[in-house]
Parts: C-alpha cells; structure tokens; sequence
C-alpha cells in the first residue's frame, strides 16, 4: 500500500580533501558556483549513490511477498529500450507494434514501478524505443546540494610511475598528473517525497521510504575513492506530515534548520567548526523525526 503521508528532508554531508563531484565541463574540478565560491552537489550524483547503495543492500531483489522488487534501471549493464521491451514481454503484451495500445503503454508502466526501485521511488522517462513504457513523475525529488561556505579549490601535483605507452617510457622513469580537491566543504542538500504522486503511479510505500532513509544515511560507506576524498553523512532531519497533501509549506520547514560557520575569519576545516540550530517547534499536523 502507498505511503499516505508527505516528507520533506534535509541532510547535511561533508568532504574532506576530496572532489566530491567533478565537472567534465572544467577539467573535472570540483562544482563550483563561479559567482559566489560555493560549491554544489548535482542531484544526479546524490541519486546515483542512493542507487548504488540499494543494489548492494538489497540482494535478494524481491520483497518477501512477491509484490516489488528492487532492481535498478539507471545502470550500465542493458541499454534501456531492452529492459522495456522485457516488461512487454513479461506482461504479455506484443512489442515492437507501431500503433501502440495506451492501455498496454500502462501496464507496461506498471510493471517497471513494480520491479524497479529507482522507476518507483525517482521517477523515469521510459518513453523511447519500439516498447516506449511511459513517463513516471518520481514521487521522490531531490534538490543541488550547496556548500555552508566557500569552497577553495586546491589542484595537487601527482607523480605516476607506470608509463601507458612505449614512447612515454623513453621520455623518463615518472610522469606529472593532477589532482583538485576542496580541503573542506559542509553541504546541504534538500528533498520532497509526494504520497500523491505515490498513491497515483508509482506505489511508493513505507519500506520504500525506510529504504531510502538507511540510503541516504550510508550512501558514502560504500562509496570510498581517493579522488572523493574522506565523505560522511552529517545530519538527516525528516518532516512527516499528517496528511497525503501536507499540512505545512516545505520551505518553512526547511528553514527550521539553521547551519552557521562559528568563526567567520578563518576557513572551516572540520565539521564542528559548525553550529547546527534546530527549532523543534513544529506545526500542526508535521512531526520532526532527526535520523542522525
């Protein structure tokens, strides 16, 4: 059965001596906001976390009744017009049709919110290929992540030693490399859950959303890399409303939550350099539940 209350979250992460989402677009630098020095967090880069850490926790692919699965789409192991036309053929309907049925466009739908985590939880334009599978607006949107500070970006100087090809080998025995790293970065990333949207399409339930939460919270501990650098979950604040359609403005909400830098004169280097300010009083109708 779908959720049948709204969310609103907050979670707050760090960095430390790492690129925690470089920009193809400037030499893989870390995001910055080129007008103001903060530094910012794609949603893609957060959801693809998430994605990760369900595939690994989730092994047995399946809930205990049958009725979902976790599979994920976004992933490289199909291209994704396959993973449509197998819905198609699991649900026994005909593929490759040029006319196509729009209630078979639906079941087909279905069937991709039932056995995909990601397709029921984010949403996905499923709408491509001879087996198009529809549109699903994710009840789950997560916003940019942003930096409570500036963020300095330090390029570092490397030195490789293996040579990759015959005439490099003979240039000398090491090679020159970088590497750009922000030395510390708190972030802030911001993000909705809709019991109507999960009601309507996607089915989204209260084991879906727990997921989620245990996601978000260990979404780093598997994610480790040099480049990344020392990554940690901070803080999850939740807002659950009474009700399907809410019974309070997020942005209110979010604004309950107050992250200062202590010391403006000198750069921030770990995370209690931070003073975090939550007011607990809550409006009717929204619960304030802290993760972490």
């Amino acid at each position: 059965m779908a959720i049948n209350n709204r969310y609103d979250f907050v979670f707050l992460f760090d960095v430390e001596n790492g690129n925690p989402n470089g920009d193809p677009d400037a030499g893989n630098n870390p995001r910055v906001d080129a007008e103001t020095g903060y530094g910012f967090i794609t949603d893609v880069c957060l959801k693809r976390k998430i994605r990760n850490y369900v595939e690994l926790c989730k092994e047995e692919k399946c809930s205990q009744d049958g009725s979902k699965a976790y599979n994920i789409l976004i992933k490289p192991d199909n291209y994704l017009n396959a993973k449509f036309t197998e819905a198609y053929k699991k649900e026994g309907l005909k593929t490759k049709q040029k006319v196509k049925n729009p209630e078979d466009i639906t079941k087909a739908r279905d069937y991709m919110c039932r056995n995909y985590y990601d397709v029921r939880t984010f949403g996905a334009v499923m709408s491509t290929g001879d087996d198009p599978c529809g549109i699903v607006r994710g009840p789950v949107q997560i916003n940019f992540a942003k930096s409570m500070s500036p963020v300095y970006i330090e390029d570092i100087t490397i030195t490789r030693q293996a040579r990759t090809t015959e005439d490099r080998k003979k240039t000398g025995e090491t090679e020159m490399g970088r590497k750009s790293i922000i030395p510390y970065g708190l972030y802030r990333a911001e993000g909705y859950i809709s019991a109507a949207l999960a009601n309507k399409v996607t089915g989204l339930d209260e084991e879906d959303v727990e997921l989620l939460w245990m996601s978000i919270i260990n979404m780093f501990e598997h994610d480790h890399s040099a480049a990344r650098g020392k990554m940690c979950m901070r803080k999850l604040y939740i807002f659950k409303h009474e009700s399907v359609l809410g019974n309070y403005p997020s942005h209110l909400l979010f604004e309950k939550i107050v992250v200062k830098q202590k010391d403006m004169d000198k750069p921030p280097r770990e995370f209690s350099d931070y003073e975090i300010t939550v007011d607990d009083i809550m409006p009717q109708g929204v619960e304030l539940i802290k993760k972490l």
